[in-house]
């Protein structure tokens, strides 16, 4: 093989040859699209079913790209756990196996955002504890401090000495690798956000900075490792937080949109500006009047308005109060401009200022909220009990207004796709075999969208033979609350297929009032989410056969568990956002108002793609056998109903009760010793 003459296909049949398995006709086709679009630089829409492989499907492609062209590509992920799955064991084990294959070593590095890292600086007492009465020797409800030597007498005490401690050994930095790990108010105690960051020219450890370490690293590297919130970052405010590269490869890209509109959200609350003005009292040293006057006028202009979606924008008071607030952080801005003596100051310094910064950013973004297409909307604290579920806001408490990008179709149209060549992959980005959904959603449809192609590469799983999708057609359409119709439909499912139940939820009261009706009534252990951690209930789940699991969202997308311990799915109900939800109802208005159907391409799209990730529980492997069971009977007789049953793998369908409960006996009677 010449230098730098690699062809991914080749190494494709090394990595099977090596690993004694055999070609995939989806993971080959998959190779072939993603090469074909690195060369051609025409963006890419790839569905690859579960079972397909596709991380490797990509990586072949990205590393051959790297020995022939020198350039950085970049991957980014959704979740930590393709991210660590992608750094510490596919992508070693694939370099490992085709290092007689490659004409040099290719170089991996993993970059998160600054405050993932733990900042020598701030353990070193450069700057102010977030914290300042007492927190890591107090006593629980106490603020006075017995002598050190007594050591930490709480939790987050605790939590910090430990983190400090590692801090001390690790290699890295990073948060993720410390296990176990630690809650996020004793990290805010070791770690800055970007904009508290001293920066390189100023910290006094930069040369030992972990953050800049890791971005030296990435600089160096062939392919960078990172997420969609720092690629969203990098493509929206310019920030160059990236090495330059020019392809992308979005994993899990089902999720591109919502991390993206999550990143470039704001919040802003009274709460938030009294804590900058308590910093910038503490550690600029200017008159904090005018601040807190401009407190004041924020909360009075905010304080009558209802929660939810704020359609007709700002009124003349609010938006006087926002100018007011913003001028207020200028000034102390401008009187705090010239740097402060002594090294442990500037860390202080730095975080009042940012906190400063932010809100300014804020108010001047909100005043403009109008003529940049962009939404608000006020939230209040909703309160959780056990076993009632949450409360509703209490209107009376002082609001938080939240501002978001109508779309970020334009943005990442600018930011993303102009200027690289973006492969989007994921076993859920087609409805049916259509793109055009989830391409418009992110910048690919309309005039000036650039060229792209979209491939559905299958799966490698017969799912007519091996899942059975059962809708409960004869159920009465969901209410609010799980029905006791429901709980006798689940009821007779956990019997018959003797557990093994994935419950997926709507909401947290839901799975709760359903895990305690039920073990009630069936023989089995269900266990519900919140009562451990997420990773030690998935464990428990999967290693005993019977046991059920119930839970909401964080399950519906991060649960693998093949084989027989997972042979039954069920979902309450459809998936659709809330329709409280004034994100999704403004950009709802904003399709009808332009000729569009509103429900079909925000709620619908966004019901299906949630609906396809929680069936894609059930099938995990070539072996499984099992059935995906839909609590509800709009799913069913709804006119809507067949573009959503359109995104769900191929099962074999039933809408007759019996024949369900017949085909979950029959598969838990073929599990049970003979």
């Amino acid at each position: 093989m010449a230098d730098g003459q690699v062809d991914p296909l080749e190494l494709l049949d090394d990595v099977v040859e090596a690993m004694g398995g055999q070609r995939r006709s989806g993971q080959h086709e998959m190779v072939r699209q993603v090469e074909e679009a690195i060369q051609s630089g025409r963006h890419l829409l790839v569905q690859a079913g579960t079972g397909t492989g596709k991380s490797l499907a990509y990586l072949l492609p990205l590393i051959a790209h790297a020995v022939r062209s020198d350039t950085t590509s970049i991957v980014s992920t959704a979740t930590l756990a393709l991210q660590a799955q992608i750094v510490n064991r596919d992508l070693p084990r694939l370099l490992e196996t085709l290092r007689d294959s490659l004409p040099r070593p290719v170089n991996v590095a993993l970059l998160k955002g600054r405050s993932n890292y733990v900042c020598r600086h701030k353990t070193a007492g450069g700057f102010p504890d977030d914290d300042e009465s007492g927190t890591l020797f107090a006593l629980d409800g106490e603020s006075a401090a017995p002598h050190p030597a007594a050591g930490p007498s709480t939790p987050l005490g605790r939590e910090i000495v430990r983190l400090r401690e590692w801090a001390e050994e690790t290699e890295t930095g990073d948060r993720d690798e410390l296990l176990p790990g630690v809650s996020d108010r004793a990290w805010r105690q070791v770690s800055v956000s970007s904009m508290e960051c001293l920066g390189a020219q100023k910290c006094p450890v930069a040369e030992e900075c972990f953050s800049e370490l890791a971005r030296e690293k990435a600089g160096q590297a062939d392919i960078v490792i990172t997420n969609h919130a720092l690629l969203a970052i990098n493509a929206f405010e310019g920030l160059a937080v990236l090495p330059e590269h020019d392809v992308v490869v979005i994993d899990e890209a089902h999720e591109l949109h919502d991390r993206v509109t999550s990143a470039v959200s704001g919040q802003l609350s009274g709460s938030l500006v009294a804590a900058a003005t308590t910093a910038a009292r503490r550690h600029l040293g200017v008159d904090t009047d005018v601040l807190n006057a401009a407190q004041r006028a924020f909360e009075d202009a905010f304080d009558a308005q209802p929660s939810g979606l704020m359609a007709a924008g700002l009124n003349e008071a609010q938006e006087f109060s926002l100018v007011q607030l913003r001028e207020a952080c200028r000034l102390a801005l401008s009187e705090s401009a010239s740097d402060g003596s002594g090294q442990a100051a500037d860390g202080g310094r730095q975080m009042a200022r940012s906190r400063l910064l932010m809100i300014l950013e804020l108010c001047e973004r909100m005043v403009a909220a109008g003529s940049a297409n962009e939404v608000l909307w006020a939230s209040r604290p909703s309160s959780f009990t056990p076993g009632s579920g949450y409360s509703p806001a209490d209107d009376s408490a002082p609001a938080t207004i939240s501002i978001a990008p109508l779309s970020v179709a334009g943005r990442l149209r600018q930011g993303l796709f102009e200027d690289h060549t973006v492969v989007l992959t994921s076993a859920t980005l087609a409805i049916g075999s259509e793109f055009g959904p989830v391409a418009g959603a992110l910048g690919l449809a309309g005039e000036g969208a650039p060229s792209w192609t979209g491939v559905d590469v299958g799966s490698p799983f017969d799912y007519p033979k091996q899942g059975v999708l059962y809708v409960a057609k004869d159920l009465p359409k969901p209410g609010r609350s799980t029905s006791e119709e429901q709980l006798d439909e689940l009821t007779a499912l956990l019997k018959a297929s003797h557990g093994g139940a994935l419950g997926l939820f709507s909401s947290r009261r839901a799975a709760e009032e359903a895990a305690e009706a039920l073990r009630a009534r069936v023989d089995v252990d269900i266990l519900c989410q919140g009562e451990s951690s997420m990773s030690a209930l998935v464990k428990q789940f999967a290693e005993e056969p019977d046991t059920c699991l119930f839970g909401t969202m964080s399950l519906w997308q991060g649960v693998d568990v093949p084989g027989h311990s997972c042979r039954l799915v069920v979902i309450d109900r459809i998936p659709f956002p809330r329709p409280d939800d004034p994100l999704m109802t403004a950009r709802t208005r904003n399709v009808a108002k332009n000729g569009g159907n509103g429900f079909m391409s925000v709620a619908a799209t966004h019901a299906a793609v949630r609906l396809a990730q929680g069936a894609g529980r059930l099938i995990r492997a070539s072996g499984d056998r099992g059935m995906v069971a839909v609590l509800d009977s709009r799913l069913a007789t709804a006119a809507y109903g067949g573009f959503l049953r359109a995104a769900l793998p191929p099962f074999w369908p039933t809408t007759d009760r019996s024949t369900a409960l017949a085909i979950l006996s029959r598969l838990a009677a073929s599990a049970q010793p003979a």
